[in-house]
């Protein structure tokens, strides 16, 4: 699960910011919202609000970033466009097999040589807690080429050649760890911690581990499928014909009628015969779900096997414009299978913009609900508990949408597009 993260010069935010999911206890609101696991307390769901180009999708990738890096992949690094500073800071901290760690690292694109330098700094900490949830840490190893702080704990021989070792990639890629021990322990860690998340565009999600399910999955293909009928009350069933003689036989046209709608989302990585072999039941009718059912339907057929697998093994799913095409009750119900007090260790982070979801009289807490937003000046990563009923006038049962919308909260849109009809067109004499 994730507790914290942390991002500096990359992308759009050209200075730290951080997306916090430990839980404010404080807050006694929908207990069951919160994963408790001695002195720390994880929100199992997060929401982000704020305009377009405001940093909520930047901050997704910048998870994805961080997932990609932990697995060996030297993934995208950019900086922000408007420092000189070539230097990227993220930072992630985590509780994988009840323990919590703390990791981060820079990655330097400035090129000398012809190359570029790399990782010039990665820390691995390890933080615990005491029976009054007071917080010991831990460091593990450092390194840091930038300051030439260079000690790795419990592993002297190593700490003497740290400086030594390859900046291409972080270490646990980069020592033998047939060599050391305890490279090889952190490497499953961070390895295991970043597989446990999944990350999906809504606009672009590849159907394919649906039909996988449908086809090989059986532990857990009879609840996708509930998911995907209860979802869409018109269907009464969905299924996958594994050759094209069953569909005959059922009556299913093998060939599209039409070529739309034709989402992109459904051909991703997909053969055409898979996606024509997909068939939902209306009404006791068989028909070819790719050419009869609708876009939101079809994404509830793509994203409903990611759902069930990140519940059923205790994944985090980040999603990225969660209610694009769903209907509000939909993106409801899905937050409230993840706050469930039956989900013990799968947790939800999504963007959004449908206001109506602003709700923490039914289904937030007040610490679940992120804004982004920026200025001429800065960006900011902030949630509505830092905002106070004396204040602000934000209590558990203030009308969020009114608030949003009067700009209280910040993180929305003011546009005046009504001035482009109204301004004068000089060229034509301004008549």
């Amino acid at each position: 699960m994730i507790l914290k993260i942390r991002v500096d010069n990359f992308l759009v935010y050209a200075n730290e910011v951080e997306l916090s999911l430990i839980a404010d206890m404080r807050i006694k609101r929908f207990a069951d919202n919160v994963y408790e696991n001695g002195g720390c307390n994880v929100l199992k769901s997060v929401c982000i609000y704020g305009a377009n180009n405001s940093g909520k999708t930047c901050l997704v990738r910048a998870i994805n970033s961080i997932k990609n890096v932990l697995l060996g992949f030297i993934a995208e690094v950019p900086s922000n466009i408007f420092r000189d500073d070539k230097v990227c800071s993220f930072g992630v901290t985590f509780m994988e097999n009840d323990r919590v760690f703390e990791y981060d690292f820079k990655y330097d694109s400035t090129l000398s040589n012809g190359y570029k330098r790399g990782f010039v700094y990665e820390c691995l900490k390890e933080l615990t807690f005491d029976q009054h949830k007071n917080t010991a840490t831990k460091e593990l190893f450092i390194r840091d080429a930038t300051n030439g702080i260079y000690r790795f704990y419990e592993d002297d021989e190593l700490s003497k050649v740290l400086s030594l070792v390859s900046t291409d990639n972080i270490l646990i890629y980069t020592v033998n760890t047939a060599i050391h021990s305890k490279i090889g322990e952190y490497k499953d860690i961070l390895r295991k911690f970043a597989d446990s998340i999944t990350l999906l565009d809504m606009n672009n999600i590849p159907i394919n581990r649906t039909i996988e399910v449908l086809k090989n999955n059986e532990k857990i293909k009879a609840k996708t499928v509930d998911l995907i009928r209860l979802a869409d009350l018109d269907i009464d069933d969905f299924l996958y014909f594994a050759d094209s003689s069953s569909s005959e036989a059922m009556g299913i046209s093998n060939e599209a009628e039409s070529p739309n709608p034709r989402e992109d989302v459904l051909k991703l990585k997909v053969a055409i015969g898979d996606m024509l072999r997909l068939t939902s039941v209306h009404k006791g009718k068989q028909v070819q779900s790719f050419s009869f059912d609708s876009t939101g339907t079809k994404k509830i057929v793509a994203i409903a096997s990611y759902i069930v697998e990140a519940l059923e093994a205790g994944k985090t799913l980040v999603v990225d414009e969660l209610d694009s095409s769903l209907h509000f009750k939909l993106t409801r119900a899905i937050v409230a299978l993840f706050n469930n007090e039956l989900n013990t260790k799968a947790q939800l982070i999504f963007t959004a913009h449908d206001a109506t979801l602003l709700d923490c009289k039914k289904l937030f807490r007040k610490d679940q609900i992120w804004f982004a937003s920026k200025d001429n000046k800065n960006e900011y990563l902030y949630s509505l508990a830092e905002f106070t009923a004396k204040e602000d006038g934000i209590r558990a049962e203030t009308k969020l949408i009114d608030k949003y919308n009067e700009g209280v909260l910040g993180a929305i849109p003011e546009p005046d597009l009504i001035s482009i009809l109204l301004k004068d067109d000089a060229s034509n004499g301004g008549d």
